[in-house]
C-alpha cells in the first residue's frame, strides 16, 4: 500500500478511528489493531511474503527469550548466530542470490570454463532489509544485555511490523520503540496536528518534488547516449533531489502518521544537502541506517582504534556493506566506495567532527567559507548518486565521460525552468527551518502566523496540482 495512493488515503482514517475511539480504553486491544493493521498494510502488495514477517517474528521472539535465560556464553553465541543465520539468509536468497550466481558464472567463464545454472525468477519482498535490520538488532542488543526482551508476542509482533516504518524506515531500535507499545496512549491534539503537517510536507517532497525530478532524472539518463555533458549535469542534479525528496518524503510521512497514533520514531533526515563536508552529510542522511551500521558493525569491528591500517580497512567495509545493502548491483559497491574515498582524507586528518552544530546556527545566510563547502559537498554527492542510478558500472562510466568532456560547455538540452523555481521554494523552507525536525514545522513566532498559514496553503495546492494521476512507488520499496 502506497502512502501517495488513494488506498492509505481510505485505510489510515478507518485505522484512526478504529484505534482512538473503539480500543482507546483497552492497551492490548490497541496494539493488537496495530498487528493486524500492519500485515494489512503489507499484505496489499502481497500477502504471501506475510509468512516472511511472521517466521522472522516468531524466531527472534523466541530466542530474545531463550538469549536472556541463558548463562552459558557457547550456547547464547550459537542463538545469536541462529537469528543471524535464519534473517540473513532470507535477505541473501531474495536479494542477493542471483547476484552471486551471475557473479559466479561470469568468473568461471572468464577462465574458460562455461558453467549453465539457471537463475531463478525471485520477487524482493517490500521492505525486507528494513525490518530485517530491525529485528536483528533487538536479538543483538539482548546478546549484549542491554535490552531485556518482551514476552508479549503482540506487542513485539507490533514491534516488528509497525505499519508507518515497515518498507522503508526509520529503522527503530528496539530500546527506543518497544518501550512505547508498553504505555498508555491518550490522543494528544497538538501532536497529531504537528504529524498531519509532516505528513503534508513529506507528499509534498514525494508528490511535487521527487516525482516531477524523476520525469527528467529518467528521461536524461536513460537516453544519456544522447545528451551533452551539460545536460547529464542536470539529470544528476534531478535524481539527486528525487532520491531525496522521495526517500526523506516517506520518512516524514511515517514519523507523521506515527504521532497520529502517539508514537514518536527518530528523525531520519537532517537537511543533509546543508552538510558541510561528507562526513556530516553520513550524520543527517539516513540517520537510522547511518547509526545501524556504526554500532552493530563498525564498532565491533574495531571502529576508531587500533592502527591506521585497521581504521582505514573498517571504513571500507562500512562504505562497501552500506553500498550493497542498497541492492545487488555493482553500481551500489562502486558508490559506497566512493563515498570511502570522499570520507578517509577527514578521517586521517581527524577533521570528520567539526561540522556538528547546524549550518549558520542563528543567522539568515551563511559565510563564504561554509556556502563554499556545502557547494562542493553537494557536488560530490551528486557525482555519487551517478553510481547509484546508473544501469550499470559502464553505463556510469559513460555517464561520467560525457560530463567531463567539451559538451559539458554547451547549452543544456533539457531545462524545465517552473521545476527549478519548485526546487527553490522547496530548499528556501528547509533552509529557514533546518534547525527543526522537518522543513513544515510550525512556526512558533506569532508575528509568523500569517506566513505559516500561506506556506500551509502553498504546499497543499502544491501537492493538488503537481499530482499526477499515476501512483509511482517510492525508490526505496525496491531495498
Amino acid at each position: 500500500m502506497l502512502f501517495n495512493s488513494i488506498d492509505f488515503a481510505i485505510f489510515l482514517p478507518i485505522v484512526f478511528i478504529l484505534y482512538w475511539f473503539l480500543t482507546k480504553h483497552n492497551l492490548k486491544l490497541q496494539n493488537f489493531l496495530i498487528v493486524l493493521a500492519s500485515y494489512l498494510f503489507y499484505g496489499w502488495w502481497d500477502w504471501r511474503f506475510l509468512s516472511l514477517i511472521l517466521f522472522s517474528t516468531i524466531v527472534d521472539y523466541f530466542v530474545g527469550i531463550k538469549l536472556n535465560r541463558e548463562q552459558n556464553q557457547s550456547k547464547r553465541k550459537v542463538l545469536l548466530w541462529l537469528s543471524i543465520g535464519i534473517n540473513l539468509g532470507f535477505l541473501a536468497f531474495f536479494k542477493y542470490y542471483n547476484f552471486f550466481l551471475d557473479n559466479f558464472i561470469t568468473a568461471f567463464s572468464f577462465f574458460g570454463n562455461d558453467i549453465n545454472i539457471d537463475s531463478l525468477d525471485i520477487i524482493l519482498p517490500v521492505g525486507i532489509s528494513f525490518y530485517t535490520f530491525q529485528t536483528l538488532s533487538y536479538t543483538i542488543d539482548i546478546y549484549r544485555r542491554k535490552l531485556k526482551p518482551t514476552k508479549d508476542f503482540i506487542i513485539f509482533s507490533a514491534y516488528v511490523s509497525f505499519f508507518p516504518q515497515l518498507v522503508a524506515g526509520p529503522i527503530e531500535r528496539a530500546t527506543h520503540l518497544l518501550p512505547q507499545f508498553y504505555k498508555k496512549r491518550t490522543f494528544n491534539h497538538s501532536k497529531a496536528i504537528d504529524g498531519l503537517r509532516q505528513i503534508l510536507w513529506g507528499l509534498f517532497k514525494k508528490i511535487v518534488i521527487a516525482d516531477n525530478c524523476a520525469q527528467f532524472a529518467n528521461q536524461i539518463f536513460n537516453n544519456s547516449s544522447e545528451m551533452n555533458g551539460s545536460t547529464l549535469v542536470l539529470g544528476a542534479v534531478f535524481f539527486t533531489f528525487q532520491i531525496y525528496g522521495d526517500f526523506s518524503g516517506y520518512s516524514d510521512i511515517a514519523i507523521g502518521t506515527s504521532r497520529l497514533f502517539g508514537f514518536n520514531l527518530n528523525q531520519n533526515f537532517a537537511f543533509p544537502y546543508f552538510s558541510r563536508d561528507i562526513a556530516e552529510f553520513w550524520r543527517r542522511w539516513h540517520i537510522s541506517l547511518s547509526t545501524w551500521f556504526r554500532d552493530y558493525l563498525y564498532i565491533p569491528l574495531g571502529g576508531s582504534r587500533g592502527n591506521t591500517w585497521s581504521k582505514i580497512r573498517n571504513i571500507f567495509i562500512i562504505f562497501t556493506v552500506s553500498g550493497f545493502w542498497h541492492g545487488a548491483n555493482w553500481t551500489f559497491i562502486a558508490w559506497g566506495l566512493l563515498n570511502a574515498i570522499y570520507f578517509l582524507p577527514l578521517f586521517l586528518t581527524s577533521n570528520n567532527r567539526n561540522n556538528i552544530e547546524i549550518v549558520a546556527k542563528g543567522k539568515l545566510l551563511p559565510n563564504l567559507k561554509d556556502f563554499s563547502n556545502m557547494l562542493l559537498t553537494f557536488s560530490l554527492t551528486v557525482l555519487a548518486w551517478i553510481f547509484f542510478r546508473a544501469e550499470n558500472i559502464h553505463h556510469a562510466l559513460s555517464y561520467f565521460a560525457t560530463i567531463f568532456s567539451p559538451s559539458l560547455f554547451k547549452c543544456p538540452e533539457i531545462f524545465p525552468s517552473g521545476l527549478f523555481l519548485l526546487i527553490l521554494f522547496f530548499m528556501a523552507i528547509e533552509w529557514i527551518n533546518r534547525n527543526k525536525q522537518y522543513g513544515l514545522e510550525k512556526l512558533n513566532n506569532k508575528k509568523l502566523k500569517l506566513l505559516d498559514t500561506l506556506l500551509l496553503f502553498i504546499v497543499f495546492w502544491s501537492i493538488v496540482i503537481w499530482n499526477s494521476s499515476k501512483e509511482v512507488e517510492f525508490i526505496y520499496f525496491q531495498f
